[in-house]
């Protein structure tokens, strides 16, 4: 069963206009939910950031937040998923294709549907590599738009390499990863880049700040270097579905002695005991 503007249909049943401006610009914006047991985490999160990225195309959503979350609660329901992810897509809709926006703005296109997913327990033990890329993206990475081929090209490379992500940089300053935020720990203190216009304002990163100011441990939102990364004491990815991962190798060479560290385990912890 899938979400289509406002109404629970089959796949079949879902017919998207050649003139819909997500296929030609990309115009649209999305958010990805992490289901457990039946229950959205996180969803008011993840709705403020879906109206805010909305907000900065000019982009009118068609439903209203609440009733988004109803459409998404029922969608789960028709689905009977009980661990997973929901994927929610909104475009501008569909106009003759010229660069502007169009006026008056076309009905949006709305698009829902469920995907099984199981935590990635034995990852989240022993810890993933990752591999360093140049950041290519645009200078509006704040936005969680539909315009995602440099990350998906990123993302490719890493797979090549046999690695679980890639570390995206501009001119050596770490920014975040291909689909996840990216912190580190040096001398106690958990760093991690500035939420800015050069990165997603990541709804698991921001769940990983609380926690660690509710252990206690320093937080220090400033941009660190490839060769800070790498003399790191640890190095973990946060992200809806990764969850709170280790890297413990990147590019080969392993952070510190290559294991999953202390203070990304009491994280881990925490952030397992916050789960619905």
């Amino acid at each position: 069963m899938l979400l289509f503007n406002g109404a629970f249909v089959n796949e079949k049943s879902v017919s998207i206009s050649y003139q819909d401006r997500g296929f030609h610009f990309g115009d649209g914006v999305y958010e990805v939910f992490r289901v457990y047991d039946h229950q959205v985490y996180e969803m008011e999160a993840h709705l403020q950031r879906l109206e805010q990225s909305a907000k900065a195309i000019q982009l009118s959503l068609p439903y209203s937040l609440k009733q988004l979350d109803g459409m998404v609660d029922r969608l789960i329901r028709f689905n009977r998923l009980q661990n997973g992810t929901v994927y929610l897509q909104v475009t501008r809709g569909a106009a003759p294709r010229n660069h502007p926006f169009p006026s008056p703005q076309p009905k949006p296109t709305l698009l829902g549907f469920t995907s099984r997913l199981e935590r990635p327990l034995e990852k989240l033990k022993k810890g993933v590599q990752a591999i360093t890329v140049p950041d290519i993206r645009w200078l509006r990475c704040d936005i969680k738009s539909l315009n995602l081929l440099p990350n998906t090209m990123a993302k490719q490379q890493a797979k090549e390499q046999e690695a679980e992500e890639a570390i995206q940089h501009r001119d050596g300053i770490v920014t975040e990863c291909s689909a996840s935020n990216i912190m580190m720990i040096q001398n106690g203190t958990l760093r991690t880049h500035p939420a800015n216009h050069l990165i997603l304002p990541g709804i698991t990163r921001a769940v990983a700040l609380r926690l660690a100011q509710e252990l206690n441990i320093p937080v220090s939102e400033t941009a660190f270097t490839l060769e800070e990364m790498m003399q790191a004491d640890e190095v973990f990815l946060t992200g809806t579905t990764v969850e709170i991962m280790p890297v413990t190798h990147i590019d080969g060479k392993p952070i510190r002695d290559g294991k999953t560290g202390p203070q990304t385990q009491l994280l881990q912890q925490a952030f397992e005991k916050n789960l619905p």
